[in-house]
């Protein structure tokens, strides 16, 4: 039904916006003063006033109407005003499924008149979705073909509008983040009203294994995150080892020293690394890269796991070349001629001119791909999984295994757990660690970029 009602409502835009365009051209045309805004100005205003306040009508009507019916339904329930939350919820759930046609015990008819009474309460609640909705975009449609005129400030109100989308998806952004936060912090103290916080910060040990229910046999588990922070940082910088020398350079060389044409071909498919699904990379490290890594640390007398650090490390650097090289070519691309031409005028050589003219005037772009680069590099996860590991060890041999934060996130919340006991909440905590760590670094290069831009 909402399908079909958004389609209704993108229909009647377009049609009000060709109908409110004809209408200014036919009265503009034969007016003899001067109008202020153009025929499109007056059917995007059109458009806007008939979709608009319907579109807004049934997103609000969608995301409380589930609530209500739900209340309506538990309401008329015999014995409801007795009833816990959990009940309630439990209740609603098997009405709803039965509701749907997944029935998989006879329902009782307590269940049933609720299914009945559900389904009628869709039915109206869906009649007067489309009532509404209806009358909304004919009152919409006749206010924006009414005030049609060569006074009217068309021009303005689309401007507005826009001002307003803008505004309200700059505010679904800060919203959001703070929504992220706001979990994550009230999801890690809980965490620490169970772990000491010290314990989780200076602990060298991580074991997450502890005992969910009474039945079950496992150890008293330990928190410690400095061995995943380490194994997070390892797999990062073997990545940007890989990367960052070879994005640079392949950008200096496409925009310095390679063909037009030859560069037309290769940056495509340069950037087609970064649309690869990070499964194939991982299938690939750890069907191809991985045991050619431990032949290579067998060889050299060097004690090697099947997975490693090297490996995951090596594959993600591969994958994520694109994100330096993309932004460091843009970046040098936009340092003016001007400049170069004055370094070559003074007698520089064209090496000399990249390091000491291009590479500090393009440092902002550069450190931003190297920035979004490494949060890429520290939030990777299906690679780590597949050819890293899942034990946490403080380890700087790469041939071994390690863990990073993403894994071990991963990890703890898959399951049937419960979201009450340390080793589930860890994994918030875990994520509050990795937003701190990544605030820190775009903090950095923020600095950073606004130091070099200031002196270029």
């Amino acid at each position: 039904m909402s399908g079909y009602l958004l389609a209704i409502l993108a229909l009647a835009a377009l049609v009000m916006h060709f109908v409110g365009s004809a209408r200014a051209r036919a009265t503009q045309n034969g007016a003899s003063e001067k109008t202020h805004s153009r025929p499109i100005y007056h059917g995007l205003n059109a458009a806007i006033w008939t979709g608009v306040p319907a579109f807004i009508f049934l997103l609000l009507w969608l995301a409380g109407q589930n609530s209500v019916i739900n209340q309506l339904v538990v309401a008329s329930f015999p014995g409801s005003e007795s009833l816990d939350a959990t009940t309630r919820s439990l209740i609603m759930s098997e009405v709803r499924q039965v509701a749907a046609g997944n029935i998989f015990k006879e329902p009782t008819p307590e269940i049933q008149a609720a299914v009945t009474h559900l389904k009628s309460l869709q039915q109206i609640s869906a009649v007067a979705m489309v009532a509404v909705i209806a009358a909304l975009m004919a009152i919409g449609a006749f206010l924006g073909y009414k005030v049609i005129g060569n006074r009217f400030r068309a021009r303005h109100s689309v401007e507005r509008s826009v001002t307003y989308f803008m505004m309200f998806s700059s505010l679904v952004a800060i919203v959001t983040t703070l929504g992220i936060i706001a979990s994550l912090v009230f999801e890690a103290l809980q965490f620490f009203a169970k772990v000491p916080i010290t314990e989780f910060l200076f602990g060298l040990r991580w074991e997450p294994q502890i005992a969910i229910r009474a039945d079950q046999v496992a150890g008293q588990g330990a928190f410690g995150v400095i061995p995943v922070l380490f194994g997070t940082f390892v797999i990062s910088l073997i990545s940007m080892i890989v990367a960052v020398p070879t994005g640079i350079l392949s950008a200096i060389y496409l925009t310095e020293y390679a063909d037009k044409r030859f560069r037309a071909v290769i940056k495509p498919l340069l950037e087609i690394l970064a649309g690869v699904p990070t499964v194939v990379y991982g299938f690939f490290a750890v069907l191809t890269v991985a045991p050619a890594v431990r032949s290579l640390g067998i060889s050299l007398g060097i004690e090697s796991s099947p997975n490693s650090a090297l490996a995951a490390g090596a594959v993600m650097g591969v994958m994520i070349i694109p994100f330096i090289s993309s932004l460091s070519d843009d970046a040098l691309a936009a340092v003016p001629t001007a400049m170069r031409e004055g370094s070559f005028a003074l007698g520089a050589t064209k090496g000399e001119t990249i390091r000491k003219v291009l590479l500090p005037a393009a440092l902002p772009g550069i450190v931003g791909g190297v920035l979004l680069a490494l949060s890429r590099a520290v939030g990777e996860t299906m690679i780590v999984v597949m050819a890293a590991g899942l034990i946490a060890k403080m380890t700087v041999n790469p041939f071994d295994a390690v863990t990073t934060v993403t894994v071990q996130i991963v990890t703890l919340l898959i399951g049937d757990s419960e979201f009450d006991n340390p080793k589930t909440l860890a994994a918030f905590a875990l994520g509050l660690i990795l937003f701190i760590v990544t605030l820190i670094l775009n903090l950095i290069a923020l600095r950073t970029v606004r130091k070099y831009r200031e002196k270029y």
